[in-house]
């Protein structure tokens, strides 16, 4: 009960945040290439949730391909290696197809590779998506399932789908206005 009544505050209260924003800053303007490219290997990861597996990518089209079809050519899989004892699918681009070192997905994962300062991520989960712009957010939210503190925007997906934007001790009280702007721009809502 406790529980419910934390979610049902932290949903008033990000809806009463989304009613109180502002359009997009005229200063952030990049496009969603140029996102896609800046952050490539260190600053993005995507997740999806299925069938007792964790399919993890770092290529963006990659993982709006594996949306769309369900699968993805290449992988590099590690069984039982998922915090809850799942699967470990990571999608491989054609170039990564061979390798088993210097992917980046895999790396950020295994802590040997620091995620970018301009961090983003998303993750499909419980029919959900969660968005998140620390990689330690995403790691407890991949573990319990939830994150402690959050903005939801329900029915806001591609389709349909409650987008929580994950926060922190650090921005709980503030709106994540530029998590909220890469994300619409990633997913070309305007």
């Amino acid at each position: 009960m406790k529980s419910l009544k934390i979610a049902l505050l932290t949903t008033s209260i990000a809806f009463t945040a989304a009613c109180q924003t502002t359009p997009e800053s005229t200063s952030d303007n990049q496009t969603t290439a140029q996102i896609q490219q800046e952050d490539k290997r260190n600053g993005q990861l995507f997740e999806v949730h299925k069938d007792n597996r964790i399919y993890t990518f770092y290529d963006f089209k990659l993982y709006q391909d594996f949306l769309k079809h369900g699968h993805t050519a290449y992988m590099y899989t590690r069984i039982g290696a998922g915090p809850n004892g799942e699967t470990m699918v990571f999608g491989l681009t054609k170039q990564d197809k061979k390798k088993r070192e210097g992917i980046p997905s895999v790396e950020l994962l295994d802590g040997k590779l620091a995620p970018a300062e301009n961090f983003y991520a998303e993750m499909n989960l419980h029919g959900r998506t969660f968005v998140f712009s620390e990689l330690e957010d995403m790691k407890a939210v991949r573990k319990t399932g939830e994150a402690a503190y959050r903005h939801a925007k329900i029915g806001y997906g591609a389709n349909g789908e409650t987008v929580v934007f994950v926060l922190n001790k650090s921005n709980k009280k503030k709106y994540p206005e530029s998590l909220v702007t890469k994300f619409d721009r990633l997913n070309k809502k305007s």
